[in-house]
């Protein structure tokens, strides 16, 4: 029998790595071969399931302190996740933040070092990020779009947010009073102009160009493409190879909701398990009560207490995905 753990982490109690970890010793106590692929949608975790980071580079940090931010380059391709440059974690939370001047400049600086390093395809993974400035800060730092010519950009997006509605969609969570997020809307509809007129793209109608605070659009505006996290993360792991002769599919998250089926890894994952006619085990620390009687749904908190749940969930993963493959 051949299991493939494709999960995304358990946000604050396991990596994607450490998740999938758990799920192969399980595989393999009983007697079924495991392929281990942590998944990642564009947000935080991307860079570890896309090989880690290799190189560090110091930039502007998100409230313009400086920090380092580990990113990747192998054979001609860098990864970046934005939310080691200038994430939500980094200004110090919703408490901490400065929502009208955290900058994505770091983000920019980390990009024109990775195309001056001899990068020539460039992959920004989206989310936790701290930011609503529409990615001004990092157009600004990466310099001349000239600079850019013949460098594929690849925008991994974990939303499908336009462009103008990002502070109202993600700026509570960053800190935002009510006043901010009119001001940070306002900031970005002003971008809509400005990038229109610098490089003649609308972003205001682009799927995804509002995610890490605008950031996707403002990049989307240098040429960059954005993309569906997952599919990109998929394809590069190519687990459509993995999943077309498997017997099952294990994923799995933190805490699933509906946004969960929409652009996010168990949704993804769930749609190549279904295209292959595979049965698909969805293993979550908690769930939303609408989604958590969703068929092959198991809730680690409903099952063992939200206690246990927290505290020891690669054990209790393991429990789960054991009685599973004994059931056949």
């Amino acid at each position: 029998m051949k299991v493939v753990a494709a999960p995304d982490k358990f946000r604050g109690t396991g990596t994607a790595r450490e998740v999938a970890a758990a799920i192969g010793r399980a595989a393999t106590a009983a007697g079924a071969d495991c392929v281990e692929i942590p998944m990642a949608d564009g947000g935080e975790g991307l860079l570890d399931v896309l090989g880690g980071p290799d190189r560090t580079t110091v930039v502007t940090g998100p409230l313009g302190a400086p920090v380092e931010a580990g990113w990747r380059l192998d054979r001609g391709t860098a990864v970046i996740e934005m939310a080691r440059v200038a994430g939500l974690e980094l200004a110090g939370g919703a408490d901490g933040n400065h929502p009208l001047d955290a900058t994505t400049a770091g983000v920019g600086e980390l990009i024109l070092s990775a195309v001056e390093s001899g990068a020539q395809r460039i992959v920004i993974g989206m989310g936790g990020s701290a930011t609503t400035d529409g990615g001004l800060g990092a157009l600004d730092a990466m310099g001349s779009p000239a600079r850019y010519r013949g460098v594929e950009l690849l925008v991994a997006c974990d939303v499908r947010t336009r462009f103008a509605d990002a502070a109202e969609v993600f700026g509570p969570q960053k800190g935002a009073t009510d006043a901010h997020v009119r001001m940070l809307t306002g900031r970005l509809e002003r971008l809509v102009q400005v990038y229109g007129e610098r490089f003649d793209v609308d972003v205001s109608t682009l799927d995804r160009a509002g995610a890490a605070g605008g950031l996707a659009g403002g990049l989307a505006a240098m040429g960059a493409e954005l993309v569906d996290g997952i599919d990109l993360v998929a394809e590069e792991l190519r687990l459509d190879e993995h999943v077309a002769d498997a017997d099952l599919v294990v994923t799995g998250e933190g805490w699933l909701d509906a946004t969960s089926y929409e652009g996010k890894v168990v949704g993804g994952v769930g749609v190549y398990a279904a295209a292959a006619g595979v049965p698909l085990l969805v293993v979550v620390g908690g769930a939303e009560p609408e989604v958590a009687d969703r068929d092959g749904v198991v809730s680690l908190s409903e099952r063992f207490g939200m206690a246990r749940a927290m505290a020891e969930p690669t054990a209790l993963l393991e429990i789960v995905i054991g009685e599973a493959l004994a059931r056949g």
